[in-house]
């Protein structure tokens, strides 16, 4: 038979545009090109294979180390973002007094230098990567002026045109008064001094005189805070109004005094102030036993410079202060200087430590940050009526540390803070209610948010790396997960304890401004004053119009009723 006919030339398909710009080398997915057996094939397509196959392996190996040479650059650009940020605080933030002239030039040069370094290593990491586009900022918003207090005295200034027909040609005739337009402006008359003259008259009878019987009759003096001195109690108010509420130091009160014309030294101020507290530490005793009757305390503490005249210079000081439960309807807080932060003094403060006939053990629920402080004052086993409610606050700074500016923003800190938003957005609008209707509240809004937090805690702390920042944020929150929802099963506790840490900042204003304590006795003076006055502003009081009627009242006021002088019983004489 004739041989069949060869077989029909093969052509190749067409290329497609992409081909082109791909080259002529194609690459073979790796999925594929492992199913080829390549005995079966020619040697030519076997070694094409082979090396498009060691072609694939090299470019994976280099996309991975550019991938982890890019995590490497991330994360090293955020570590500085975050100490560069940390510099800025520590820059512009709080600064101390108590340095040297000296000291706080070599602390600005080295300051200077360090974020210099940080700029130039940031700078360089970044000259690598791709650039991110920036979010628009949001425009300003225009602020608004608010209207002026109504209980202001008005002086009213008419403006009326001094003739009042028309003035239009041919007319002349009288115009009527049709409205007006007002335009109020705020206006202040310095505080004058003025002295008070008491007049005490002598009388006698001059018919038993000239027997030699007779009595001379005359009113007693009234009892003065400062005895023997010139002060009436408004102006010792006024002292310690200044001292404790505007935070002046005594030299700065002297030279306001010095403009009104009166010569009032800093060591007499001082004398007054010192007067003012001492009159002052009966009321304040009273005030720590009505705080410690509070079923839900909060408590914070924080430092004081405290002058040490042995050394010349200044050594730390702790003020503790404890509040009232943010939702009691009497609220007060009051204040303990202290030499030291262990945990005898929050112990000594709450009570049951001691003899017998001392101080009672308070029982409730303490609202604290996690200081290991508080662990002996809440030591179940010691004192089983006390409960540890922990600050959702100091949690949610946790995650927000990892989002500020500067410091690189993780995804998973942003989500836990929207999380706990939605948490806080639902307490916002429980604060009117009663502790059961706002328990009931808790467990029907809140708890499926703080079950859904929880979970969603584990699951990110399986996927973040141990020892990373956000790794510690998420342990924080689940370790002491109990505490921070102590809120859900006590409608009475407040979800954070930003409370006290509100009543904790006149203290580190003061400390701008004095400087540091003069002494212990000064310190637990001032911590008196301050009790007083915060408490006071806490139930709406004026804080001057309520120190200057205790202070004329203190002295001849029975001790058993006391606590009627208390900011939360107070009425004016």
């Amino acid at each position: 038979p004739p041989p069949p006919p060869p077989p029909p030339p093969r052509h190749p398909p067409p290329r497609r545009h992409g081909d082109a710009r791909r080259g002529t080398m194609l690459r073979m997915p790796s999925e594929v090109a492992a199913t080829i057996d390549l005995t079966s094939l020619p040697a030519v397509v076997a070694a094409l294979i082979e090396r498009l196959q060691e072609q694939a392996k090299t470019d994976a190996q280099e996309l991975a180390r550019r991938d982890r040479e890019i995590a490497l650059a991330r994360v090293k650009i955020d570590k500085l973002n975050f100490e560069l940020a940390r510099f800025k605080r520590w820059k512009f933030g709080a600064k101390t007094e108590a340095m040297t002239a000296e000291q706080r030039l070599l602390f600005a040069d080295v300051m200077a230098e360090d974020e210099a370094s940080l700029r130039a290593k940031l700078a360089e990491l970044q000259r690598g990567l791709p650039e991110t586009p920036k979010t628009p900022k949001a425009p300003p918003r225009r602020p608004r002026r608010q209207a002026l207090p109504e209980h202001l005295e008005r002086v009213e200034h008419r403006h009326e045109p001094e003739d009042t027909t028309c003035p239009n040609a041919g007319c002349g005739r009288p115009m009527q008064r049709i409205g007006e337009d007002v335009s109020e402006k705020l206006d202040i008359i310095p505080a004058k001094f003025f002295v008070h003259r008491h007049i005490y008259g002598k009388w006698a009878c001059r018919c038993c005189s000239q027997r030699g019987e007779g009595r001379l009759v005359q009113e007693p003096a009234e009892p003065d805070v400062v005895d023997g001195g010139i002060p009436a109690s408004g102006l010792v108010a006024h002292t310690l109004i200044s001292r404790f509420v505007d935070h002046l130091p005594y030299y700065r009160i002297e030279d306001v005094h010095a403009r009104a014309g009166v010569h009032t030294p800093r060591s007499t101020l001082s004398s007054w102030g010192g007067s003012g507290g001492a009159a002052l530490e009966p009321l304040g005793d009273a005030l720590k036993r009505f705080v410690l009757g509070a079923p839900v305390l909060h408590a914070d503490e924080t430092t004081v410079p405290l002058l040490d005249p042995g050394k010349g210079k200044t050594r730390t000081a702790y003020i503790w202060a404890y509040a009232r439960g943010e939702f009691d309807p009497h609220p007060g807080v009051v204040y303990e200087f202290c030499t030291g932060r262990g945990g005898q003094y929050p112990l000594a403060f709450l009570g049951g430590q001691g003899p017998p006939q001392a101080q009672p053990a308070w029982a409730g629920t303490l609202v604290s940050d996690q200081y290991a402080g508080y662990d002996a004052v809440l030591d179940a086993r010691v004192f089983p009526g006390r409960t540890a409610a922990a600050c959702v606050a100091h949690a949610r700074r946790k995650f927000e540390e990892l989002t500020k500016p500067g410091a690189g923003a993780s995804a998973v800190a942003l989500q836990a803070l929207q999380r706990l938003a939605r948490i806080y957005d639902v307490e916002r609008h429980l604060k009117a209610m009663t502790a059961q209707q706002r328990l009931d509240a808790r467990q029907r809004l809140s708890l499926p948010l703080w079950h859904e937090l929880q979970l969603w805690l584990r699951l990110e702390r399986a996927r973040v790396a141990d020892g990373s920042r956000i790794a510690q944020a998420i342990d924080y929150s689940l370790n002491h997960w109990p505490a921070l929802t102590r809120h859900l099963h006590d409608g009475a506790v407040p979800i954070d304890n930003n409370l006290i840490e509100r009543q904790i900042k006149p203290w580190k204003l003061g400390a701008k401004n004095w400087l540091f304590i003069g002494s212990e006795l000064a310190g637990q003076r001032a911590a008196v004053v301050m009790s007083l006055v915060q408490s006071a502003k806490l139930n709406g009081l004026e804080p001057w119009a309520y120190l200057r009627d205790v202070l004329a009242r203190i002295h001849s006021h029975p001790s058993q009723r006391i606590d009627e002088l208390l900011p939360h019983r107070w009425r004016p004489a």
